[in-house]
């Protein structure tokens, strides 16, 4: 539930403070902000199958972002793109664990009944 909370906030936050990443930056960007929505609907499977570890969460959270922005940034000075190889694989990784949130939410839905 905190962690729901927190990210409303931060929507919000976002939502109301007007931050302009430079053009050169937002290929870095997007996939740093992937690579920590993967960590975040990753740590929500996990919650609702009962075997979330918070600092495995943090170390992924910060850790992926970093390491997706890194080779990013090293693709792009290699002249290959691989952001968009980023982009597809944390793309699947967050369809693929919310696909499992939804079937964790409709058996925990049908037990109560």
């Amino acid at each position: 539930m905190i962690g729901f909370i927190g990210l409303i906030i931060g929507v919000i936050v976002g939502v109301i403070w007007n931050v302009n990443i430079p053009d050169k930056l937002s290929p870095y960007m997007s996939v740093a902000i992937l690579a920590c929505l993967d960590s975040v609907f990753g740590a929500m499977k996990g919650s609702l199958a009962k075997n979330f570890q918070p600092d495995i969460f943090i170390s992924g959270f910060f850790g992926n972002a970093v390491l997706a922005a890194g080779l990013a940034y090293l693709g792009d000075k290699m002249g290959v793109p691989i952001y968009l190889a980023a982009v597809i694989v944390f793309g699947g990784r967050i369809f693929d664990n919310f696909a499992t949130i939804r079937r964790l939410l409709i058996e925990k839905a049908r037990a109560r009944q």
